[in-house]
């Protein structure tokens, strides 16, 4: 089992920059790929980045070139660096977690997911 908890979310103008974090419990978070998911109000939730359990990244063409993800395997946690926000970056993003380490763009391969944190960009 894998609790997963997101932080870093806020509410931030057009061009700054957020980091989101998400912590993860238990022992076997190297292994795992880690993705972040995100989902706007009256959309379905869509992929925005993963990275895998040997760290090669994947990333939605709506966010590549500004955001990138990456892992700290000591801390259990994994980060989304968020540049050149966007008001359509305005959703709440969730973490999720793979057990088969292949860093997958549906949401459906993902075992655990967090409970999300509000990202707002006004214009």
């Amino acid at each position: 089992q894998v609790q997963l908890v997101e932080s870093g979310g806020g509410l931030v103008q057009a061009g700054d920059s957020l980091r989101l974090s998400c912590a993860a419990s238990g022992r076997a978070f190297s292994n795992y790929a880690m993705g972040w998911f995100r989902q706007a109000p009256g959309k379905e939730r869509e992929f925005a980045a993963t990275i895998t359990w040997n760290s090669n990244t994947r990333y939605a063409d709506s966010v590549k070139g500004r955001f990138t993800i990456s892992r700290d395997n000591a801390k259990n946690t994994v980060y989304l660096q968020m540049n050149n926000l966007k008001p359509e970056d305005t959703a709440v993003y969730y973490c999720a977690a793979d057990a088969y380490g292949l860093g997958a763009t549906m949401g459906d391969a993902y075992d655990y997911w967090g409970q999300g944190t509000q990202v707002t960009v006004s214009s």
